[in-house]
């Protein structure tokens, strides 16, 4: 074996591959976390996010959001769903991109940079115009059900005795790309919408069901299943 180029290739190969997670690394993540009161006591459930900048070559992309929907099992057959999305005027995707960094902003009193996000520590809360929008499935097996949920009157779908406690957002260990399993190596981001809304995995446009079912507008315009999962 002639090891002359050994030394040449092994240090492109790492170049590469630093280059890869520059590229592909997170610029922070963080914990969406959902709470309601019920008349059992309160029920809660979270998801982590990931939150990309576009540092491709190119420049020709933008800050995208990898994720699943927050789906809080609230007993009883029913449910809460934080979507990843909001309203302004009609479905805006974009806006969970800044949750944690507005809520952070908000919190603290003073404005908070991108670039700092992943330092931070700290639970904050997620109020007003920063809550997603939420919804609840009379049944989660059919996408037609969905109906949206205000945050100032989840009783009003859910039925009596139901609040809404709050949203907060955390920001998790960032990880290195893509060894991020866990632990010190950084938090996964959170999976498994998919098992809850079952319908999300078929080739049908089922997600915009959901979201037209729910009284959502806009829906024509966007790409329906982003509301749930990004990838």
């Amino acid at each position: 074996m002639n090891f002359k180029w050994f030394g040449p290739i092994a240090l492109l190969a790492a170049l590469v591959i630093g280059d890869q997670i520059r590229i592909n690394r997170p610029a922070h993540k963080y914990r969406l976390t959902v709470e309601v009161e019920t008349p059992e006591g309160r029920k809660a459930a979270s998801g982590v996010m990931a939150v990309h900048p576009d540092r491709s070559y190119t420049r020709r992309g933008q800050t995208r959001t990898l994720g699943d929907a927050v789906f809080v099992d609230l007993g009883n057959g029913k449910n809460l769903v934080a979507l990843l999305a909001h309203i302004d005027k009609t479905v805006v995707l974009d806006d969970i991109n800044y949750v944690a960094l507005r809520a952070y902003t908000v919190a603290q009193g003073k404005r908070v940079s991108f670039n700092e996000m992943s330092r931070l520590t700290g639970i904050v809360p997620v109020k007003d115009a920063l809550i997603p929008v939420l919804v609840s499935f009379a049944d989660p097996a059919s996408p037609g059900t969905a109906q949206q949920v205000a945050p100032e009157d989840a009783a009003a779908v859910l039925g009596k005795g139901y609040r809404l406690q709050g949203l907060t957002a955390e920001v998790v260990p960032n990880g290195y790309w893509p060894l991020d399993f866990g632990g010190a190596l950084g938090e996964p981001v959170t999976r498994g919408i998919q098992a809850k809304l079952p319908w999300l995995t078929g080739a049908d446009n089922s997600a915009a069901t959901a979201l037209r079912a729910a009284g959502l507008p806009g829906v024509d315009g966007i790409d329906a299943r982003e509301a749930f999962t990004r990838k």
